[in-house]
């Protein structure tokens, strides 16, 4: 049964790459094309320290809708984002029972998302690159201490330091509950 998950978790991760990501000043542009104009927005001021950050969220219907963003961040200039809305295909009959499972799937989301891109970025970036200043260590997920996510909060955090991520919930989510939640 892990195997069987693990495997559809990867596949979900290959339709991720192959599909197309939203920018709302260059329009839809492939994963790789994502992924160059990160390095491209940090080569552009390579003093400047950047953020990359992924958060997700969801709509909250029997097929929702998964908004994953990947954000860059410049440290006191704003930043860009990258967002794919991430839907299971109706011949999967993929339902939730429950919002608890909508919520676990999110996290899963970022994470598969956040790992795809870290070792991309390890690729693309070259180790003698000198100047690039940037972490990508957190995932922002749309949960809290307060409201009925409060007692999922453990769980997930967890599940996010276990995928090599820092967990940033709300208030200090917004990329996942501000910006994911836009498109949801």
């Amino acid at each position: 049964m892990v195997v069987e998950g693990i495997k559809k978790q990867k596949k979900e991760i290959e339709v991720i790459e192959i599909d197309k990501l939203y920018n709302p000043t260059r329009g839809y542009v492939s994963f790789s094309e994502a992924v160059e104009e990160i390095i491209n927005y940090m080569r552009e001021k390579p003093a400047k320290f950047y953020d990359i950050i992924v958060g997700c969220d969801s709509s909250s219907e029997d097929d929702p809708i998964f908004p994953v963003v990947i954000a860059v961040l410049r440290t006191g200039e704003g930043g860009r984002f990258f967002l794919k809305k991430v839907r299971y295909p109706r011949s999967e009959n993929k339902k939730f029972a429950n919002w608890k499972n909508r919520i676990l799937q999110e996290v899963l989301i970022s994470c598969n998302f956040a790992l795809s891109l870290k070792e991309i970025l390890k690729e693309k970036i070259k180790p003698f690159e000198k100047g690039l200043n940037y972490q990508f260590r957190y995932i922002h997920a749309d949960i809290g201490e307060k409201g009925r996510t409060k007692d999922m909060v453990k769980e997930l955090t967890n599940l996010i330091r276990g995928n090599g991520f820092e967990p940033k919930i709300k208030p200090e989510s917004c990329i996942a509950s501000n910006l994911a939640d836009r498109y949801s």
